[in-house]
């Protein structure tokens, strides 16, 4: 479907319709208010977030969602869009607007020979994983299976291919997205190649996308799984390093953190400070055993739980009703050493957060290899990327918590004011530039003002359009 131009009958700016009129209009169900499952539906995966919208769209297809868009244009009202839910700010729900969610669009059409997958934006990352297994292909996203493609894939996609693949976007052939005045347009390097470039990075700015064409990788399995090691200032350095040198074949994420009361964990190791680590090697299983060895030899593991496993398997099971609330900051760092490692370590002794979490990822690889013009995405040169989390409670705790981040930030930064968007919180604009650096932003600017001028799509990572020339 192409330049399809879907309209509504309502009149510009009028009020919001009844239920009964919302109804009749969308093919997909209607949430209202007062409905069973409204509580439940407007929950969204990160706790401390507590809105009630006036109605939420359970879209049925891309009709419904060019009609919800033609709605909230004519009508003035905000317009949240879900996937997954799992947006850091909260832009999946709405305060007395209307929720678009499209976890009701799964539809999957892998193309096994050509090695493409048509794939809806309602569809999550573990889904797609598991499907796409069933042939032994793999698109890389993130590291949570139960986030949604829509918003991961807008954001860039930072996962456990990054290195052998590169970002998802990096992997998008192609979208279908409905613009803010209803058409539904389908976007390539080809066709509208200015909005495929802003889609590749710049979040829910221009649209909302309803399918994605995906490259797939020949990833059957993988050596794989958790490392749990004492987190000393030469295991932290040793590991980093390691993740340094190793082969693109090899994408890894390091939290160190104070070890929870986990069963696996001895009981002597309750309190302590850790490395818990994910490590994913897309290659020879012999050689992935041998790439992943110097991280073993690090420290006497307190968990190995590394193996050869299908791909699916690395996204470990979800708690349901987990919802976490966080004090939180991403950044970029260009190194980690031992004296840094020790800084860390203090750090995390001094949070008197439930958890206190510094995560670490080493980037590179195929990632820098794309050119940081290439996309909305522009921090292709970075080489480390930082995120540190004080999880809490209670709401008065809040400022204590950011306080201590605040500070942690300061003493990580190395020059770098990038920001990974898909994982920026409520920060204010200033933040959502240092994610878009450099002629990035203008150039989002004005391709958002060519597609959305009156900032229709404004629930997110908002980049405004530009003001018009004169």
């Amino acid at each position: 479907m192409t330049n399809i131009q879907i309209t509504t009958s309502l009149n510009t700016k009028t009020a919001i319709p009844s239920t009964k009129e919302l109804r009749a209009l969308f093919k997909g169900r209607v949430i209202a208010p007062g409905d069973p499952e409204y509580d439940k539906a407007r929950t969204v995966f990160y706790g401390g977030i507590d809105r009630r919208p006036a109605a939420i769209l359970r879209a049925q297809d891309a009709g419904d969602v060019a009609r919800l868009v033609s709605l909230a244009r004519e009508t003035g009202v905000e317009l949240a869009v879900r996937s997954g839910g799992h947006s850091v700010a909260g832009h999946s729900v709405t305060e007395g607007g209307i929720v678009l969610d499209l976890s009701g669009m799964k539809s999957l059409k892998i193309d096994a020979r050509l090695r493409t997958a048509w794939a809806e934006t309602g569809l999550t990352a573990g889904e797609y994983t598991l499907a796409a297994n069933a042939y032994g292909l793999a698109t890389g996203f993130g590291d949570t299976g139960s986030v949604g493609l829509g918003g991961l894939t807008l954001g860039g996609g930072v996962g456990y291919l990054v290195r052998k693949y590169g970002l998802t976007i990096d992997d998008l052939l192609a979208a279908e997205i409905v613009t803010a005045d209803g058409r539904l347009l389908r976007v390539d390097d080809k066709t509208h190649p200015d909005l495929f470039w802003a889609i590749r990075g710049g979040g829910g700015n221009f649209g909302i996308a309803t399918r994605f064409q995906f490259r797939l990788h020949d990833v059957a399995t993988v050596v794989g799984g958790m490392l749990i090691l004492p987190a000393t200032p030469g295991a932290i350095a040793g590991f980093i390093a390691e993740a340094q040198a190793a082969p693109d074949e090899l994408s890894t994420i390091a939290n160190v953190m104070i070890a929870p009361p986990m069963p696996f964990l001895p009981a002597e190791v309750h309190g302590k400070p850790v490395i818990m680590a994910m490590l994913v090697y897309a290659g020879d299983a012999e050689q992935g055993n041998g790439v992943v060895a110097p991280f073993r030899a690090l420290a006497s593991p307190l968990a190995d739980m590394i193996h050869v496993m299908s791909y699916p398997e690395i996204y470990q099971e979800e708690g349901g009703e987990y919802h976490p609330v966080a004090a939180a900051h991403t950044m970029f760092i260009d190194s980690l050493d031992r004296s840094m490692a020790e800084m860390i370590l203090d750090q995390l002794a001094a949070s008197t957060a439930s958890m206190a979490v510094t995560q670490i990822r080493v980037l590179g690889g195929a990632m820098a290899r794309v050119p940081a013009e290439a996309t909305a995405f522009a921090h292709r040169s970075a080489r480390i990327m930082v995120n540190i989390a004080a999880l809490y409670e209670k709401p008065e705790e809040k400022p204590v918590h950011q306080a201590w981040v605040t500070g942690f930030a300061k003493a990580l930064h190395q020059g770098n004011d990038g920001a990974y968007v898909n994982f920026l919180g409520d920060e204010g604009q200033g933040r959502v530039q240092d994610a878009y650096p450099g002629a990035t932003w203008e150039r989002l600017r004005t391709i958002k003002r060519r597609y959305d001028p009156s900032n229709l799509f404004r629930l997110n990572q908002n980049v405004p359009p530009a003001e018009k020339d004169g």
